[in-house]
């Protein structure tokens, strides 16, 4: 049975592959070249070599390979340059017998080795240049690639010969390319002394493959896992796997076979093999190292739990260090080469061993006495099953999170200390705190951290601890919390009732923090345009200055500034969520700080004020990130934004930089919603796989927020449409409506026009392709499905409540759209709907500008106004091309080549698609440099390389850095090499 990385996706490594394509390059341009590639087992050595491999053999090249055994301390002599010779028999045996020294290798094996091994210097030097005279003629008719896997099993014999070769290529047309295992040199390993020599030779480059980036290896994952993975197992494995891709393929395997949390055994054995060739003494340290968790350990501390003379553990950990099994960091302390390793050192302990170990580190902690090891402390009292230690441990270590803003440690350690509640006497009198604070404050670090389905569940609990008392103020606070937990998760409903229940708790009591509260939130939940909106919030700003809550005085303000929107003063709204933002700093309120600046942010958005809207979203989501709010409530609505503005004024680098997966557990929510976000850019750069990928794992997760089947309905539609499958696209935007509704705090969501637009556009596409073929009653199936989605957009333009008094420019374009695509469903040619469709979007949104005058050109191609079609073909094409937006790009030149207004392919703009210096770092990727040698070539930082990069990919729609050279070479936008 195969592996599962077998038949997955190559993903990543582009720099790499293009590091071996110079090289290849160069060989091929008469310069001979070599490469040495290491990094650590299974970190994807062999994967890189056979990819690239077959990627030079389909340009011709001639590739032979070897690999060396580890087989014995010595190996087998030359056993790689065997294996290359047979395949030279094999392929050219011509090559091979009109040399004797190669026959005398492949044939009779044990003698002519034994001869060559122990002969003469004279005949191992005939064997030598019998290899470099094959290769080079054969390099004669195509380019000779040789890969050389495994060189840290090379015997002496193997390494000569290598050196040989690699001394004396100049201008032959070939290029070897070696692999070995970085961490299996301990410091008496022959390669060492070998690889000092080597480095001198000018034919040779090195390159390090190291471990994926955690954007990687969540790519590597997916790949892996395929459509319908758990987002949750995808980052549990990435993370685990620390980058190593073989590690990754194993961890996914047991994942899928029901054994997530466990190491699987033939993993486990092969990081074994390993710690089982140390002494005892280095065995029991590496023992005791790894009952640390993954901590780096000092040495003072090391030696406080280890039963070993300072001889013993200095020999020990001199062994374990050699034979890297540990290593050191840059403060001395020790830590193991990768986190798998302790997992299957750790597992291999017997029960008593780790009871002690746990033990001794407890009172080494406890004996050290700093306040910040309280989660250390925990994690050793909770192993060594002292509970009442671990349970008050694990409260203290909540706060010291909290302190830093480690929101996802912090939750952890709130619910270990809940899961020990019950099984520690008098459990109060440990935690100091009581049963319904700590579940309260679970309740908060789980929404801040972005796991809103739990905030509700503690939520809940902590109402039900609340009404045990007899404390209405206490239970209106809980029920205050419970119903910002509801609104989050778009549970208006609910919320109302909740907060409605705290309000008769609070009615008839003094002004105060919690009666504030309870009217703020009571304004904040019921509907835009509800009359009590206004004297809610003013009742509750009263109440807020009353108690000193300017907390709650801020959020008033906000829902005062929905009803001054509502009529109409939208400056004096953006004003009120100014002070609201300056209060709520103030009172250092930071979910109330970032609901003010997500309401400025929709603010302008709504406005049309994109460059506006753009910066307060990326200041905000900054913000939220140094709060650590980025996955909270409204942290995650302003990432949300981030993307939605970002798209519209064509800024589509930072839109999918803002939509890129969490590096860190979160809501499966979070992650779906993302991911329909980003889909919608992806699509219109014609990235249909990726997307198709995304949506598919967003299709799930529909019912988790109302938003999500908006948008995913709208990046799928989409995409459909560009593939030729309208049919396809109006069913999904039927079930993108029915499910966006179903969640809506309105009848009539306004969201819903813009859904019904691209499905009156998709039955528009329905009804054009049934005249073409004479297919009547398909033809009216499809206008009578398209008037009906015309009469309900209608409707809820009419119904529907918007924001401010009126609907702002993308609303009101978004009609002009529907009532485009419905004279288009007619059949009619109604090129002044169209026009007005380029108008209403000209507040900024680009691409739909281009979108618009692409239909306005077809229209006008059908009223015979063929220069106005053009005019509007090269101002749609310039704009598709600055974007990258391939889809449109390719339908703008088949309009033109269909109306024979331009000849098929040629550009009908003359328009500079890159900035000089993303032409120029372009221009070096196409030469095979990596980003610092771009970086160092142009005088700038691999960093400021790298952004330039992905922007000239953005415009040329290239998913990699490949895809993008070509695509400039299609383009013109790079010349073609000569």
């Amino acid at each position: 049975m195969s592996r599962p990385g077998s038949t997955v996706p190559f993903v990543a490594r582009r720099a790499e592959l293009d590091q071996l394509r110079a090289a290849f390059g160069r060989a091929r341009a008469g310069t001979a070249a070599a490469v040495l590639v290491s990094g650590d087992a299974g970190v994807g050595k062999s994967r890189l070599l056979s990819r690239f491999g077959d990627e030079v053999r389909r340009q011709g090249a001639h590739v032979l390979t070897g690999q060396c055994l580890g087989v014995g301390e010595d190996g087998l002599p030359y056993l790689p340059f065997k294996e290359i010779v047979q395949q030279l028999l094999t392929e050219h045996g011509d090559v091979v017998t009109a040399r004797a020294p190669l026959d005398a290798l492949v044939h009779r094996e044990s003698a002519s080795t034994t001869a060559v091994v122990q002969g003469t210097d004279l005949r191992q030097l005939q064997l030598f240049d019998a290899v470099l005279a094959s290769l080079s003629e054969l390099s004669a008719e195509a380019t000779v690639v040789v890969e050389l896997e495994d060189l840290h099993w090379s015997d002496a014999s193997t390494r000569d010969l290598l050196s040989f070769l690699l001394s004396r290529l100049n201008t032959q047309p070939i290029l070897v390319v070696g692999s070995y295992r970085s961490d299996d040199l301990h410091r008496r390993h022959p390669m060492r002394r070998f690889l000092a020599e080597l480095v001198r030779l000018p034919v040779l480059e090195r390159l390090d493959l190291a471990p994926f980036g955690t954007a990687d290896s969540v790519s590597f994952v997916r790949a892996l896992a395929g459509d319908g993975a758990e987002e949750s197992m995808v980052t549990d494995v990435a993370q685990r796997s620390e980058g190593n891709a073989f590690y990754a393929e194993e961890l996914f395997a047991a994942s899928t076979a029901g054994n997530s949390g466990e190491l699987p055994t033939a993993l486990a054995d092969l990081l074994m093999a390993r710690v089982e060739t140390l002494g005892p003494a280095a065995q029991r340290v590496v023992g005791a190292l790894s009952v640390t968790g993954r901590q780096h350990v000092e040495h003072t501390a090391l030696r406080a739990v280890v039963d070993l003379g300072d001889a013993e553990l200095d020999a020990g950990l001199r062994e374990a260090l050699q034979n890297h099994v540990l290593l050191t960091d840059e403060n001395d302390a020790y830590t193991f080469r990768h986190a798998l390793l302790r997992e299957a050192v750790y597992a291999d302990l017997l029960p008593g061993e780790r009871v002690r170990l746990h033990a001794a580190y407890a009172d080494r902690i406890r004996a050290v006495g700093t306040d910040d090891l309280s989660a250390w402390l925990a994690y050793h009292s909770l192993r060594s099953n002292d509970l009442p230690t671990a349970l008050a441990a694990s409260v203290r270590a909540a706060d010291e999170a909290m302190h830093v803003r480690a929101l996802s440690a912090q939750l952890r350690h709130v619910e270990q200390a809940l899961e020990l509640w019950n099984a520690v006497p008098d459990p109060e009198t440990h935690a100091g705190v009581d049963e319904l604070t700590l579940t309260r404050k679970a309740a908060y670090v789980a929404a801040a951290a972005g796991h809103p389905e739990r905030a509700i569940a503690y939520g809940r609990a902590a109402v039900a601890l609340a009404d045990q008392r007899d404390d209405p103020i206490l239970q209106a606070d809980v029920r205050r919390q419970l119903t910002e937990a509801m609104l989050v998760s778009g549970r208006w409903d609910e919320a109302v009732e909740i907060i409605s229940e705290a309000w008769r708790l609070v009615e008839h009591t003094p002004a105060s923090r919690t009666r504030a509260w309870v009217l703020a939130l009571q304004a904040r939940a019921h509907k835009v345009g509800d009359d009590r909106v206004r004297s809610f919030a003013v009742q509750a700003a009263h109440d807020a200055r009353v108690a000193g809550s300017a907390s709650a005085e801020a959020d008033a303000l906000i829902s005062m500034a929905f009803d001054d929107l509502r009529n109409g003063a939208i400056e004096q709204a953006c004003d009120l969520l100014d002070q609201a933002r300056e209060r709520a700093v103030q009172a250092d309120a930071p979910t109330v700080e970032l609901r003010a600046l997500f309401n400025l942010t929709t603010n302008r958005h709504e406005q049309g004020m994109l460059d506006l809207a753009a910066r307060i979203a990326d200041d905000a989501a900054a913000r939220a990130g140094e709060l650590g709010l980025t996955w909270a409530p409204y942290g995650l609505e302003l990432r949300w934004m981030q993307i939605m503005v970002h798209h519209a004024r064509g800024s589509w680098a930072e839109a999918l930089a803002a939509s890129s997966p969490p590096d860190e557990p979160v809501s499966d929510t979070i992650t779906a919603f993302l991911a329909a976000s980003g889909a919608t850019v992806k699509v219109a750069l014609g990235r249909f796989e990726e997307a198709e990928r995304e949506l598919a794992k967003v299709r799930p997760e529909w019912h988790r927020d109302n938003q999500i089947p908006h948008l995913a309905g709208i990046a799928g539609a989409e995409l459909a449409c560009w593939q030729g499958r309208p049919e396809a696209a109006a069913s999904l935007l039927d079930e993108a409506l029915e499910s966006s509704r179903k969640g809506a705090s309105s009848k009539w969501p306004l969201g819903g026009i813009r859904l019904a637009a691209l499905g009156i556009a998709a039955h528009a596409d329905l009804a054009q392709q049934a005249r073409e073929r004479g297919d009547e009653p398909a033809r009216a199936r499809a206008v009578a499905a398209g008037e009906r989605l015309s009469e309900f957009a209608e409707a809820t333009y009419r119904h529907g409540v918007p924001r401010a008094n009126r609907l702002g420019p993308e609303g009101e374009a978004w009609v002009a759209r529907m009532r485009a695509e419905t004279s288009r469903l007619r059949g009619e040619t109604d090129t002044a709907a169209w026009r007005a469709v380029v108008e209403a979007f000209g507040y900024g949104e680009v691409y739909h500008v281009a979108l618009a005058r692409w239909r306005l050109a077809e229209a006008l191609v059908g009223a015979g106004d063929r220069d106005g079609a053009a005019a509007e073909l090269e101002a749609a094409l310039r704009t598709a091309d600055e974007l990258g937006a391939r889809p449109l790009g390719d339908a703008l030149r088949d309009l033109a080549r269909r109306a024979r207004l331009a000849a098929p392919g040629s550009p009908v703009p003359t328009v500079e698609l890159l900035t000089e210096r993303e032409h120029a770092v372009l221009e070096l990727v196409a030469r095979g440099y990596t980003n610092r040698r771009i970086g160092d070539e142009l005088f700038i930082s691999d960093k400021t390389a790298s952004v330039h990069l992905s922007r000239a990919m953005t415009k040329l729609g290239a998913a990699s850095r490949t895809e993008a050279v070509t695509e400039a070479y299609r383009r013109g936008v790079l010349a073609q090499p000569s």
